[in-house]
């Protein structure tokens, strides 16, 4: 997704009472790329601070009814209103599963010379199971834990839209779902925080879309598969460019990362099992 069109899908959410920053005025490439001004939002970002600090446990109560209630809002932006065509959409003629599938495999066989029998078997369950074509929606793309900045009552901003695409909003349902964004708390598949049954709720009540809950789980199981190969991907970046000066710390990370592999393969053999 293009700056501009990031701009102009947070001033399309601000105005459709979206908790996000607001966006003033875009910029041109002074920088070194295009940029735009947009308001500072105080608060916390880091998840482990959520999930331990005393100064976050009432945030720690109400924070999945209001993931819920705020994806629902976002699902609700009218992308034909705010003109946001440049938006990814589907692939022609596919459902909103068979193109997320089809893009992340295209990217899989590109940067994975290595086998990955799991993933392999995912693919596979992921084609068998499609759910059924959906009404398409504003879809935010990475909606989860890390990416909500939040208060001691709560969320005040949701950030990282650059994924954002038009899709099935049951996506956004299952991405926040992903083991790994739980941080230990495995027990809790809410970011760590709570059940899937209190989001649901907490959506629908909000004018969310009746919740599918197989198609959730669906994307559930996509969205493991989707993190397993970003990893990769990370991973592939850092050993074939040599870190920037004073960048050391970035590098590792980005390898680090790409070691979170196995935890996604793990979780992929143990979701199809129960399925």
């Amino acid at each position: 997704m293009s700056r501009e069109t990031e701009f102009e899908l947070l001033k399309a959410a601000y105005e459709e009472s979206v908790p996000v920053a607001k966006v003033h005025v875009m910029g041109d490439e002074s920088l070194g790329a295009p940029s735009f001004l947009m308001e500072r939002v105080e608060g916390e970002t880091i998840a482990r601070k959520l999930l331990r600090d005393e100064e976050y446990a009432e945030a720690r109560q109400v924070m999945t009814g209001q993931l819920g209630g705020i994806l629902a809002r976002i699902h609700a932006v009218p992308v034909e209103k705010y003109l946001l065509a440049a938006l990814p959409t589907l692939l022609p003629g596919k459902s909103p599963a068979e193109t997320e599938v089809e893009r992340f495999e295209v990217t899989y066989r590109a940067i994975t010379p290595e086998p990955h029998p799991a993933f392999e078997l995912a693919f596979r369950w992921l084609r068998q199971h499609l759910p059924p074509a959906t009404e398409t929606t504003l879809v935010h793309g990475d909606y989860r834990i890390g990416n909500v900045i939040f208060g001691p009552e709560g969320v005040r901003a949701v950030l990282d839209w650059e994924l954002a695409h038009v899709g099935d909003p049951m996506e956004d349902l299952g991405w926040i779902c992903v083991r790994s964004w739980r941080f230990g708390n495995d027990d809790r598949p809410i970011g760590g925080l709570g059940a899937r049954e209190e989001l649901w709720t907490a959506y629908e009540a909000a004018g969310g879309r009746e919740v599918n809950r197989e198609a959730v789980r669906w994307w559930e199981v996509f969205g493991n598969l989707r993190w397993g190969i970003i990893c990769i991907g990370q991973a592939r970046r850092a050993m074939e460019s040599p870190p920037k000066q004073g960048r050391a710390g970035s590098h590792l990370e980005l390898l680090t990362i790409g070691r979170r592999t196995a935890e996604t393969e793990w979780e992929l053999l143990n979701l199809m099992e129960e399925e």
